[in-house]
């Protein structure tokens, strides 16, 4: 193990001197580089944290985390249902619901959507959608049975050009037969609320009416198109969706959120490792320019390292040293980063409305993201990890010059001066 002549020698080194400057602004470049890599690295992979974890709440904040439906699209039994999911804890709530796709148009605008007919009792049970009405615009206890209100996204009710009370018409893709022909049926609709989630996809996509409604509006009686299920704990979705088919002896369809968006947060993950390589290459190369730097400083302290061997400085000791350099060029580094990265990381949210003010423009589209704020999620493992890789290739990357050092002859060095 090294003494503490090895690091006063090595810090010695780090200062410059006139005729070392050059080197000296190596040094500072490499740790500057360090920084650099390290502080994108944390912010870059703070913020696809902040992504995963904000599309996981939207998401299943209007999507359930289980569902149960009938084979043929309809749950007809669906309060025995309800009554056989009550013996299993690990579901904490659940909610009929009836959907299908239509057409909504109102004047010159016609859009197609996702309607979803919910109990606006039972909804708050198993999603967000009453904490995400627009203040001063609606509640969804404004949905009565039979009275045919309807409630829009905020980017549909944009694009329509709706507001509370205008009356919109829903055409559904089943048909009626009457004496002029076949025509689709019809129902005029009055818009009693605006919710906004924040993800374009529900934003722009979904209206919501009463269940009532919609399964006279989709000629369903008494049935419903399933149950929507909110479980203690979503991770364990696949889990318990499990448990159920069997406890229901697969007399149902369930499937649960990992099914449906399964690929989605996949890409998510693929993105994150990928990302976190590309940046990682950054770290890589600001690291082994510690290898330009050792090879300089190696050269140019030759006499300086021959004199300690003379005096007794073994060749290990000798290697130690500029082992010690380089790790305090990488540790430097990789705290300078480290600091930065959590800085950023933390002010993300902060920093990027000030950009956009200051370009006068969005940076993240609503209409093309699923996201249009840039959210950010620092995990501590995540800083750790990076830190961790950071000085380990600033070690690795001083192996080579140090070997070099250590291998200086005193006597060839020395015959000339």
């Amino acid at each position: 193990m090294f003494k503490p002549i090895e690091a006063c020698i090595g810090l010695r080194y780090m200062r410059a001197k006139r005729r070392t400057r050059f080197i000296s602004f190596i040094t500072l470049t490499s740790i500057l580089g360090i920084a650099l890599g390290v502080t994108a690295l944390i912010t870059v992979l703070s913020v696809m944290n902040g992504f995963e974890q904000e599309l996981r709440q939207r998401i299943l904040g209007m999507t359930s985390h289980a569902t149960v439906s009938g084979w043929d699209g309809k749950l007809r039994d669906w309060k025995q249902v309800a009554n056989l999911l009550d013996d299993f804890p690990q579901v904490i709530g659940h909610a009929p619901f009836a959907q299908g796709q239509v057409m909504l148009n109102l004047g010159q605008r016609v859009s197609g959507v996702l309607l979803r007919g919910i109990d606006p009792e039972q909804e708050s049970q198993v999603s967000d959608l009453p904490e995400n009405m627009v203040p001063g615009k609606g509640q969804i206890t404004d949905l009565k049975p039979g009275e045919y209100g309807i409630i829009l996204g905020a980017e549909l009710a944009n694009y329509l050009g709706a507001i509370q009370g205008d009356k919109v018409t829903v055409i559904t893709p089943q048909l009626n037969v009457t004496p002029g022909g076949i025509l689709p049926r019809l129902r005029r609709f009055t818009v009693v609320g605006i919710f906004k989630v924040g993800m374009f996809e529900y934003d722009r996509n979904l209206a919501v009416v009463h269940i009532a409604d919609a399964a006279r509006l989709m000629r369903l009686g008494n049935a419903v198109s399933g149950l929507r299920l909110q479980l203690d704990d979503m991770f364990e979705a696949p889990a318990i969706s499990s448990r159920l088919r069997q406890h229901i002896l697969g007399q149902y369809r369930i499937s649960d959120w990992t099914q449906a968006h399964r690929n989605f947060f996949r890409a998510i993950k693929m993105e994150k490792r990928v990302m976190f390589i590309i940046l990682l290459l950054i770290v890589a190369v600001a690291a082994f320019n510690i290898v330009s730097t050792l090879v300089m400083v190696v050269t140019d302290k030759r006499p300086d390292i021959a004199i300690l061997r003379t005096q007794g400085l073994t060749a290990r000791q000798v290697m130690w040293i500029f082992i010690l350099l380089g790790g305090m060029i990488g540790v430097a580094g990789t705290i300078l980063g480290v600091c930065g990265g959590v800085l950023l990381a933390s002010n993300i949210e902060n920093i990027v409305p000030m950009v956009e003010n200051f370009l006068g423009t969005k940076l993240m589209a609503p209409d093309v993201y699923y996201i249009s704020d840039l959210p950010s999620r620092l995990l501590w493992s995540d800083v750790y990890k990076i830190a961790g890789i950071g000085i380990f290739l600033s070690l690795l990357a001083t192996l080579y010059p140090a070997w070099q050092a250590a291998r200086v002859n005193p006597a060839e060095v020395l015959r000339y001066e």
